[in-house]
């Protein structure tokens, strides 16, 4: 099959929602925790996580067009602070629920089945169940006029991780952590691993 331009663009809109974001395969999968200056949380379900650099230690995010009802990026605005949280298989489902459209104002947490944890004085919250858990300030946010998405750069304050994930060499082992992966929009899977392969070098 072979798709050109104008197949896309003929799309129906929903077909090629999922079509265009199930395209790039597997991609990283974190819960989003924010907070605003009134002290009502928030989480959302993100699959735009990627890495920017290690040194400052950076992490972007892509943020659709603003919705009415979608306070996380007014929250982080706000506060200059949120975590970013890995998804566990038993709580895949709950993770999901998390993207639905909540009235603004109304936590995610509790209605979803998760709880809030707090590193003081850190303000946002991060998710209690996950075995990753990580903490960033705002230190950028670019605008795609593209498509009037918005690109986030935070820097990793804060680094949380349950027993057994870190190897020796600073490697954080996902099989381990147990963490999920997503295709598209609705698709979730458990990794498996290959093989970890030497620094590739020219022969």
């Amino acid at each position: 099959m072979n798709f050109n331009q104008s197949h896309i663009s003929a799309m129906e809109k929903h077909y090629r929602t999922t079509f265009i974001n199930s395209l790039p395969g597997y991609k990283s999968l974190h819960m989003l925790g924010t907070i605003n200056k009134d002290g009502i949380s928030n989480l959302g379900l993100f699959n735009s996580i990627f890495h920017v650099g290690a040194n400052p230690p950076l992490l972007g995010m892509v943020f659709r067009p603003d919705g009415m009802d979608h306070d996380s990026l007014e929250n982080i605005i706000q506060t200059k602070e949120y975590t970013l949280n890995n998804v566990l298989s038993n709580y895949f489902q709950q993770a999901h629920q998390t993207s639905a459209r909540f009235p603004s104002g109304l936590s995610e947490f509790e209605p979803c089945g998760f709880k809030e944890f707090y590193l003081d004085p850190f303000k946002a919250p991060f998710v209690e169940q996950a075995s990753i858990k990580i903490g960033l300030e705002l230190r950028e946010i670019i605008d795609v006029s593209l498509n009037s998405t918005k690109i986030l750069i935070g820097e990793i304050v804060h680094v949380i991780l349950n027993e057994g994930i870190l190897a020796q060499d600073g490697y954080i082992d996902h099989i381990n952590a147990g963490t999920v992966t997503v295709a598209g929009l609705d698709s979730y899977f458990l990794p498996q691993e290959l093989g970890r392969l030497p620094y590739a070098k020219f022969l």
